[in-house]
Order: C-alpha cells, then structure tokens, then sequence
C-alpha cells in the first residue's frame, strides 16, 4: 500500500488502472487534469487507450469525451488519440497526433479562452442533460489522513471538475515530490451569473484560498498508484533571432520606465510557453531590473532562474512546464521555491478581473499577424488548427501591456509572420499594443489603422517582404473600392496564403 493514501476508507478503494478504466462506459464525459504537460493523469488514459483497441476489436465503439485544464502528455493525448478513444476534445491541445485528428476530422475540437473553461463546465455546456460530468480523473500528490489532497504539479480546471463531476478517479503520483504540500492556493470561483463577489487577489503574492482539494470522499470510486514523470520537455538554449526579440522587449521596457509608465521593477509578467518567452526571460535575468513579480500560468525554467538570481520575488501560476534539469532542480530547491511559487486554479490565474486590477504584461507568441495588427495564434492559413488560444486571450484583451512576439520567417524564409490580412483572427487590434519580431518592435498605441500598417510593416516585417507589403498597402490606399480606414482589396488580401499554398513559398515569382 502507498504511504501517499493515509485516508483509512480510500485505502480500500484501490485499484489497477484498468480496474479503474473499466468503470468508464462508452460515450463518458471525463473530466481530467493537466496543464502544459503537467500534473495529467498517465496510467487511467492508456488503459482507456487499450480498452478502445479491445473494444473495436469485439465490433463495439469506445470514445469518451476528454476535458483537461491544457495540453497532457503522451499517456494522455497522444495514446488516446491514435486508438482514437476520444470522441470530443476541450479545451487546448499541444500533441502532434492529437492535432493531426482534429485537422482530419476524426476527432471534434473545441478551442476556448482557458479562464472560461471552467465556468462553462460548471454550466453544464460540457455535461450530461443533468449538466453533471461522469467521471473527474484527477491526478494528485498524497491524500491525507483527514481525506484532504495534496493537489500535483498542475491545478488548471480541477476544481470544476470534482464540482460538477458525478464519481472520481484520483491517480496518486509517487513521482511527485511530497513537498509539494504548501505551494496551492485553491480558490474556487463559483456562484451563479450575477450572485459572484470579487475574487480577493490584489497582488501576486496573495494566497487567499486553502493548500489542498477538499472533496466529497463518497464520489471517489478508485484510486490508482502511479510513478510516472510529467512530459518535461527541453528548452533549446536562445537562439540569435530569439535574443533579439528579448532585447527589442527589454529595450521597449526601459523606455516605459523611463517614461514614468512603469514602475522600475516592472509591472506582473505573463509570459507564454515555448523558446522566444524562455529568451525573454533569460534577458530579464541578465538585465537591471530587480524585485519583479509575475502573474502568470506557467512556471518555466527562465522563471526559476530569475526566482534563483533574487531578481523575481514570486511566480503565480496554475502549472509548471519546466525542462528535465528544471525538474532536477526545482526538486533541489523546493523548499525555497514553496514559499515563491504559488499554483492556483486556472479560473483564477487567467481570469480577466485579477489581470486588469494588478496590471499585467502580457508577452505571447503568434503564427501571423497583419498589417492592422490582427493576430493569429491557432491556425496555420486560417484552416488548420496548431494548439489553440490557450490563455494568451485571457491576458492580451484585460493586461497592462499586450506583447506578441515572433520570429518575421519560417519555413527558411518562405512564410512572413507580417501578412496583409490574418487568415484567422484571435486577438483583434484592439487587443494588441506591440508586435516585435528581430527585426523591431512596432508600437502600436494611439495609432489608427493606416498608422499601424506602416509601424508593422518597417519594424516588424523581414526585408524581404517590406516591398510586397507596401505594394499592398499602396495600391489598397489608392483604390476607391478598397475604403480609407482599413484599406483592404479583398481579391488579394489573402495573396501571401494562396501562393503559399500553391507554390509553397508567400514570395511572388520574379
């Protein structure tokens, strides 16, 4: 028996996974954990996975409907989705396998600003007629002797999910580190439309909630011993380019606080996954600025070396997405990090109220965005979906500062990152400040659209592309047809896909 289950009643209701897995029927509502490869459950999904398999093979379907917090890992996602056990998926993806099923139709997909997931589920919009879920497959750290738990390495939707959900599957991680005990803050936001109070967080430090998940202990119909690492993926050291999209961001910072519109130690930093956020944060900790704070969703290893340099005083997350030497180093220095890092649930790390009353600078990614500062994030020429929205949403439209950041190419040279029209809109210009590539950051406040376009395209766009760019802008300027706010000539306004998609290559044949 684990020393992680000291709850006398749960002892007696553990399983193997396929045990467990069993108890799901076909057609389920599930709701699970994870965030950013992080504290997902791994043992449950793959025996669902071979249960699918064994399924069809008797001439009987299987598929469930899959809610997580973010993205999983591969026991989740990836296994779940070449057997094609899902049916319905909600509400962000970051598997390769998994993507390459919603693009082909095999499995539906829903995209949605991660701060509205759990308040939908709650709704009932994901659940069953009776608005309940059937099963929340939870994975946690330990279940104390008084049935409390010990939440694991992501908070995300969870708590919705033990709301709403009509039985639990708790998966128990020996994996993760005991010491975990202390970082939560779990605030449940709840309440009817209309009957919800303010949620008390006025700064990034704030713990207002209590360091574990209180549970109805009669919903609980399994528990299932796991030893299984979260999916830490590498970080590649900042490259060139992304350095210098670091330093344009650093060098826009100065300016504000010279400005007097930033305080010297900055304002709450949120930043997106992936390598050009982990370069900004590696510039940050090389920089001058001290005593920050970030309001964030996940921890990264640019955050632990900020929170290790004393530069970050605290990081507010709802899951980490460190490194495999992250991990080895966060485990190192846990109990420190305990009393900087605090895991709350994503309806209160991403919600809009907390984001605008303490200001945040938002820094995020794009696939492409346009020359009146339209951004897309989800999708690859408008029909293809690549993750989804995530947070980036949730931070861009109610922050301080909303930042994109993303290299000006891709595909050596032959994608431009500025096209005349985004071929999906995410965050519309209303919700986008700065755009910065390596080749400049276009500050967009206070400019009309034809003042953006020529911001966007001198500063952001590569070379390359300027004089097609400008072709457009021009000839769209001097068309009667085409309007004097927005100039757009419909007919070629998405000329750059259309090309690419036939010739492989945005740049028009010379």
């Amino acid at each position: 028996m684990s020393n992680r289950i000291l709850h006398k009643g749960l002892k007696s209701k553990v399983m193997s996974a396929e045990e467990a897995a069993a108890m799901i029927p076909n057609g389920a509502i599930l709701g699970m954990s994870g965030f950013t490869g992080a504290g997902y459950p791994k043992a449950v999904p793959i025996a669902l996975a071979k249960r699918a398999i064994e399924e069809r093979m008797k001439g009987k379907p299987f598929k469930v409907t899959a809610l997580t917090g973010a993205s999983t890992g591969p026991e989740l996602d990836q296994a779940m989705g070449l057997t094609e056990a899902i049916s319905f998926r909600f509400p962000y993806n970051g598997d390769a396998v998994m993507r390459e099923k919603f693009n082909a139709g095999v499995i539906e997909y829903q995209d949605m600003h991660l701060s509205h997931a759990g308040s939908l589920v709650r709704y009932g919009y994901y659940g069953r007629k009776d608005n309940k879920l059937d099963f929340a497959v939870i994975e946690v750290t330990k279940i104390k002797e008084d049935g409390t738990i010990v939440p694991s390495s992501s908070v995300g939707a969870n708590t919705a999910y033990f709301d709403v959900a009509e039985k639990y599957i708790l998966e128990v991680n020996e994996w993760q580190d005991e010491r975990l005990e202390g970082m939560h803050d779990i605030y449940t936001v709840s309440g009817k439309h209309g009957e919800r109070g303010p949620i008390p967080v006025m700064k990034a430090d704030d713990r207002v909630g209590t360091p574990t998940y209180t549970i109805d202990l009669s919903k609980v119909a399994a528990v299932v011993v796991t030893n299984n690492p979260d999916r830490n993926a590498p970080f590649k050291a900042p490259e060139d380019v992304h350095k210098k999209i670091a330093q344009h961001i650093l060098d826009f910072f100065d300016g504000e606080v010279k400005a007097g519109r930033m305080p010297k130690n900055l304002l709450p930093l949120q930043s997106g996954v992936g390598n050009i956020a982990n370069a900004v944060l590696v510039g940050l900790n090389e920089g001058h600025f001290e005593g920050m704070t970030s309001y964030t969703e996940v921890i990264q290893d640019g955050m632990l070396d900020l929170l290790d340099s004393g530069k970050l005083k605290v990081a507010s997350a709802t899951a980490f997405s460190v490194s495999p030497d992250g991990q080895v180093r966060f485990n190192k220095n846990i109990d420190r990090y305990r009393k900087q890092i605090i895991l709350r649930p994503q309806d209160v790390s991403n919600h809009p109220e907390v984001i605008r009353r303490i200001a945040c600078i938002a820094m995020n990614g794009f696939v492409e965005a346009d020359i009146y500062g339209h951004v897309n994030s989800t999708h690859i020429a408008g029909k293809g979906i690549e993750n989804g929205i995530g947070g980036s949403g949730d931070f861009a439209r109610n922050s301080a500062y909303t930042i994109f950041m993303s290299p000006a190419t891709a595909k050596d040279g032959k994608i431009s990152a500025i096209v005349p029209f985004a071929s999906h809109i995410d965050h519309t210009e209303h919700d986008t400040m700065g755009i910065v590539t390596e080749f400049g950051f276009a500050d967009l406040r206070g400019k009309s659209p034809k003042q953006r376009a020529k911001e966007i395209i001198e500063k952001a766009a590569a070379p390359e592309f300027r004089p097609i760019l400008w072709d457009y802008f021009k000839r769209s300027m001097a068309n009667p047809s085409a309007g004097r706010h927005t100039p757009h000539m419909f007919e070629e306004a998405f000329s750059f896909h259309t090309r690419f998609l036939k010739t492989g290559d945005m740049k028009p044949k010379k």
